[in-house]
């Protein structure tokens, strides 16, 4: 499915009433995972997948995650539910920029998008609404961000006063709780004493090296 392809087959009151009885059987969604950037819980794709699997089942209706082509830079999840009786579909297209531009950064924005699209689509709501990632690209939101919204939006210049490490560039970002953080990229694991004194601290979930910028 492209952009500005038709979201939906040209009836879908069959499936709506299976996704009527599918959300009656819903509760909110467990958080089972912590953004290190903005100390909130979340969601991660897999207490999404367990919280809407046994219902969709139920009734029938069958999900399909795909990417697909969109601008340069950004990624492109179509998210559909197929209802198995009556062959009936309704779907939705996430568009969001990646925060690297490499497999990582891809599986990273993919993880976000398969989780907030499901969730979207189906009607799934977090026990609270206060999601660490929810104005972000990344799951890593922190897993993010399950790993996401990638939480953070990549600014061009790092801030001054970060010593100069051979092998290390800095990237700043902005999380969504409006604080900048420093991402240490490159040669990082010989030089992990170096980042420590000035102030890193390992993301295990991410893979990589951050601090605040103040």
């Amino acid at each position: 499915m492209m952009i500005g392809e038709t979201l939906s087959s040209p009836e879908v009151g069959e499936l709506a009433k299976a996704m009527v009885k599918v959300q009656r059987a819903l509760a909110p969604v467990c958080k089972d995972a912590e953004n290190p950037f903005v100390k909130s819980r979340y969601a991660t794709l897999n207490a999404v997948i367990d919280a809407c699997r046994d219902a969709l089942i139920a009734q029938a209706v069958w999900v399909v995650q795909v990417p697909v082509a969109v601008e340069a830079g950004h990624l492109g999840l179509m998210t559909k539910l197929v209802h198995g009786d009556s062959g009936q579909w309704q779907s939705s297209l996430m568009v969001m920029p990646l925060p690297k531009n490499d497999p990582q950064g891809y599986g990273s924005a993919l993880t976000y998008a398969r989780r907030y699209g499901l969730a979207t689509l189906v009607g799934l709501v977090s026990e609270t609404d206060d999601d660490g990632e929810a104005s972000m690209p990344t799951r890593s939101r922190a897993k993010a961000a399950d790993k996401a919204k990638p939480p953070a939006t990549i600014q061009p210049d790092a801030p001054a006063g970060l010593p100069k490490i051979d092998g290390i560039d800095y990237q700043t970002v902005t999380a969504s709780n409006g604080k900048a953080c420093v991402i240490a990229t490159g040669n990082a694991r010989e030089k992990r004493p170096l980042l420590e004194q000035a102030g890193f601290r390992w993301d295990g979930n991410r893979k990589l090296w951050w601090r605040y910028a103040a």
